[in-house]
């Protein structure tokens, strides 16, 4: 599965003095760690897991699963019996046993400049507690459901981890405006409410929900709003209305230390469905990811949106991961922004890179894209000295932007991680090791720790060496998903009954002759044109290859003869107009796919659906001067 060595040709490498600081500094390190992981789990997760509190140790086996439908109900388990509290260990484990008291732990960047605040890994603590209590005194107990919809403020934070402490489970919102028929059955699902809703047809034909019951409670948080507004004992929006300060009413005391048994952690929103994940085994595995990549010790954090270009939102589990519990687990210093990266300016995010001296910056292709097409200057106008690695997370990047990420924004210094992973997972599955991996541009690379992954045909068969099919995995790791809410089989059906015996999930994927996996895109947004699948990602990546194109979404629509056809939608840079040349030039920029090009390098002639080529003679010309190969 891992080749015996890395290539040495077409591949990037780290700087020599990031591999002297790496925990993890070779090739030939990370597979022997892999093997161990995968090998034997219960010693490598063992080894990670001492790092961390447990008021009782796990009994039985460490490690007991069935992925196949076929042999029973489908479980993870791990580490049963084993009990800690995640919020003891990120807080309180810092502060008396690491010394981290007076380290900050967030740095509050809000979207007008000047706008911010320093919190301590102390003041943290404090503020959890006070608000763990304001919890206790409005009734909240140990397996409660919380659901808190706030903006990127550290409060967000503290209510996380309030619940944590007192072993309520939370949801976060993401929108309610954009979700809002999600939130309400998020609400039913979880048991925030108990009574029907139903829908309502409004004039514009657009189904809404109308609620039929009453929130008798809601904290609110009092942000952005400068004067007090006075009760008028109307219906007026509750953020209108008078309101006690809980926090002001007998609050101040410690809350002692609640270690829930290891069960529901926190619900999260995918695909219209709800996922858990285990208390302890969520966190064994995010304490994993900074222990043994050390990419977190010392250093501060930055995480830009990969939704609607705002700062990434806790509410989405790359919040949960990687701004709330794996950097404050690994005693790291993050930057929370509540802004546009955009405003006042599109230098905005250098800009906070040098106040906040950040070394590590964690995005989405979508955002690298909207700054792309910026150009670099507004990247250069800021020294950016502070920057030692580079991330990227939430879809396939294309090789375009990751090279401009790489050479513009890293200076051809700093390694880009491309993390891939879902919801689901709890955390990347598939990522470079920042002084480890050589690097592809496009390609997350090898698998992370524990996981163990496949590429599969439609018939199920596993496929070996360079090959392109569904990925799948073959066994569990400590961080991944345990069930569907309240929906065992809906479950079973989504993730494992296509593929009896692997975790099915629901990407594409190509392996390339070096073993690099190549991340193609959802299953589901696949065209079939004239009976051959194409990768929306794949003509999306053409698309922008093109020098006027800073982003490109390309959906199917229904074709009278091809069953399917492509209807591309492209974001051109500042400064480009759009005409009938241009029109021109990107028909053609997204027929030379990587689908053709793939079979010309493998000398084969079965093509497929070539009939949309502006130049057909193109294909014979790349055949005649096809290189030689080694067999």
């Amino acid at each position: 599965m891992i080749p015996d060595k890395a290539p040495g040709e077409h591949v990037l490498h780290a700087s020599g003095d990031l591999k002297k600081e790496a925990h993890i500094p070779s090739f030939e390190k990370y597979k022997e760690l892999y093997i161990r992981s995968v090998e034997s789990p219960e010693e490598f997760w063992g080894d990670v897991a001492k790092d961390f509190f447990w008021k009782t140790k796990y009994t039985g086996k460490f490690l007991d699963y069935n992925f196949d439908v076929t042999k029973g109900e489908i479980f993870v388990k791990c580490m049963e019996g084993a009990t800690t509290n995640i919020c003891y260990n990120v807080l309180d484990r810092n502060i008396y046993e690491m010394k981290l008291g007076d380290k900050v732990a967030f740095y509050w960047e809000g979207n007008e400049p000047g706008d911010e605040k320093t919190v301590t890994y102390r003041e943290l603590l404090q503020q959890v507690c006070k608000f763990a209590n304001v919890l206790k005194s409005q009734g909240v107990k140990k397996g409660d459901r919380v659901s808190i919809y706030m903006p990127m403020v550290v409060e967000l934070v503290v209510a996380m981890l309030a619940c944590a402490r007192i072993g309520a489970v939370h949801s976060i919102v993401v929108s309610p405006l954009s979700f809002a028929n999600d939130f309400v059955c998020l609400l039913l699902d979880l048991s925030c409410v108990d009574q029907p809703a139903f829908y309502k047809t409004c004039q514009n034909k657009v189904p809404i929900l109308v609620l039929s019951f009453t929130v008798e409670k809601c904290i609110m948080l009092k942000h952005l709003t400068k004067e007090d507004e006075a009760w008028s004992g109307s219906l007026s929006p509750p953020a209108k209305r008078a309101c006690p300060d809980l926090l002001q009413e007998k609050q101040k005391e410690r809350v002692r230390k609640v270690r829930p048994p290891p069960q529901v952690f926190h619900v999260s929103f995918v695909h219209n469905s709800f996922y858990l994940n285990s208390s302890c085994l969520i966190n064994t595995g995010l304490c994993a990811h900074g222990r043994l990549s050390r990419s977190l010790d010392g250093s501060r954090l930055l995480l830009l949106s990969s939704h609607s270009h705002r700062t990434q939102y806790i509410g989405w589990i790359t919040g949960h991961s990687y701004i709330t519990y794996g950097p404050l687990a690994n005693g790291a210093t993050s930057v929370l922004f509540e802004g546009l990266p955009t405003y006042p300016d599109v230098s905005r995010m250098w800009e906070i890179v040098d106040k906040y001296h950040i070394s590590k910056f964690y995005t989405a292709p979508t955002a690298i894209r909207l700054l792309m097409k910026y150009g670099s200057e507004p990247v250069q106008k800021y020294k950016r000295t502070s920057l030692k690695i580079l991330g990227t997370v939430g879809e396939p990047i294309n090789p375009e932007a990751w090279q401009w990420y790489y050479s513009v924004v890293g200076e051809k210094r700093c390694p880009v991680v491309d993390t891939f992973w879902q919801t689901e997972t709890g955390g990347h599955v598939m990522t470079p090791l920042p002084a480890a991996t050589p690097m592809k541009p496009g390609s997350a690379t090898f698998p992370f720790f524990g996981v163990v992954p496949a590429i599969l045909n439609e018939s199920g068969e596993e496929l070996e060496g360079p090959s392109e099919g569904y990925l799948v995995f073959k066994q569990p790791w400590p961080g991944v998903m345990r069930t569907v809410y309240g929906n065992q089989e809906r479950f079973e059906t989504t993730y494992f009954k296509k593929f009896p015996g692997y975790y099915v999930t629901g990407d594409g994927c190509r392996r390339d002759k070096d073993g690099y996996y190549w991340i193609t895109g959802r299953i589901d947004d696949m065209l079939n044109v004239s009976g051959h699948l194409l990768s929306t990602a794949e003509v999306e990546s053409a698309l922008v290859e093109h020098e006027a194109v800073a982003e490109a979404a390309v959906v199917g629509r229904p074709h009278p003869v091809k069953g399917e056809s492509l209807y591309c939608f492209v974001t051109l840079n500042d400064g480009i107009n759009y005409n009938q040349k241009l029109e021109g030039e990107l028909k053609k920029q997204g027929k030379i796919m990587r689908r053709v090009l793939r079979k010309i390098a493998c000398n084969e002639r079965d093509l497929g659906d070539v009939s949309t080529l502006a130049d057909s003679s193109v294909i014979e010309q790349l055949f005649d001067n096809r290189c030689c190969t080694a067999v």
